[in-house]
């Protein structure tokens, strides 16, 4: 399975009367799809992850905006509790045999806990943490982009082996370095839009692949 990426944000203050106010801030602050824009689900937890739901809504057809979900989830306000949104942002990738461009919408997931909920995850993975989606959104394929060029680029896979063949070609190498740098650098300046709606104490990348993630975009983001 591909590896993720995240974002974590810790508040300066998350007691319960700041939960969902600072969930709410958030979303607004988030860069919907334009072709798929609100948010499509709504899932509430309380203890752990291991529980059945406390609710649980599809709200694909309601047509309703980030205030009027987050006072769905009010009448579950708790400091054990997660409260669980799903939607879209548009992300550009590279087709691997012809080396084309599409931007188009690609799934986020939007976590708010509580204090108390899975025995104070929140000081490992943050009050607020964002699914960002495959971490090669944002790292590219097999090592191809920033100043550290690999050292072997063996293909680990036929489908490799096709994507790397399409990226000898330089023209198609340059666009998918753009257009890398291109989700790269939206996905900073949403952190740059919560840090200005969200009473931030801490807020870091970071990704199941990477040992430094926050390092390697700034890397590929600066080479040329």
């Amino acid at each position: 399975m591909a590896n993720q990426a995240y974002l974590s944000v810790c508040c300066k203050e998350f007691s319960e009367g700041w939960i969902l106010e600072h969930f709410r801030d958030f979303l607004q602050t988030v860069p919907f799809s334009a072709a798929r824009p609100g948010l499509t689900h709504l899932v509430i937890r309380a203890v752990d992850d291991s529980q059945p739901p406390l609710l649980e809504q599809d709200l694909r057809l309601a047509s309703l905006g980030v205030t009027e979900v987050v006072e769905i989830a009010r009448e579950q306000l708790h400091t054990d509790c997660s409260y669980e949104v799903g939607c879209f942002w548009d992300l550009a990738t590279i087709d691997p045999v012809s080396g084309e461009p599409t931007v188009g919408p690609q799934p986020l997931g939007i976590i708010c806990r509580g204090e108390d909920y899975e025995g104070g995850l929140w000081r490992e993975r943050g009050h607020l943490e964002a699914q960002l989606g495959f971490e090669h959104l944002f790292t590219g394929h097999a090592g191809l982009l920033g100043v550290q060029q690999p050292a072997n680029t063996e293909p680990q896979s036929p489908e490799e082996a096709r994507f790397l063949q399409t990226m000898a070609w330089p023209e198609n190498l340059d666009q998918y370095q753009k257009r890398t740098r291109d989700n790269i650098r939206q996905l900073l300046n949403w952190v740059r839009r919560i840090e200005k709606a969200v009473p931030v104490e801490r807020a870091w990348l970071w990704s199941e692949g990477e040992e430094n993630f926050e390092a390697r975009l700034e890397e590929i983001v600066a080479a040329r």
